[in-house]
């Protein structure tokens, strides 16, 4: 009998906690913390302001933790994307040499183009 296994999912980013902002589409001037997991999981959440103390925007209630998937594709550039609990996969590419972001932010119903900046949080 054979038995599934899931695939081993790439975690560049493991490890890493980031910080990025886009320029446009709906979080349009907001900044997201994201902490990447090395069981592939991500857990993100709104920060304040733009900077400052991170707090889920939601609820007080404990982040769920999301899975995504990292891959180094340049040196110092990583891609990232993940399916998020609201409904909405992001895509991102992070260059670490500008800190500029470009990304894709889509659902079964909307479609946008991203770009912003980012900061590795320590």
């Amino acid at each position: 009998m054979q038995t599934t296994q899931e695939p081993e999912v790439a975690t560049s980013l493991a490890g890493r906690t980031l910080r990025w902002t886009f320029a446009e589409g709906p979080t349009a001037g907001k900044t997201y913390e994201h902490t990447f997991h090395p069981d592939g999981t991500v857990v993100w959440r709104g920060v304040d302001g733009g900077q400052g103390k991170a707090k889920r925007e939601e609820s007080d209630q404990k982040p769920p933790k999301t899975k995504y998937a990292s891959f180094e594709v340049a040196p110092d550039t990583h891609l990232v994307s993940y399916l998020s609990e609201a409904g909405f996969t992001l895509t991102v590419a992070l260059s670490f040499k500008t800190r500029q972001c470009y990304g894709i932010a889509s659902n079964s119903e909307s479609w946008y183009p991203l770009t912003g900046t980012f900061e590795t949080v320590e």
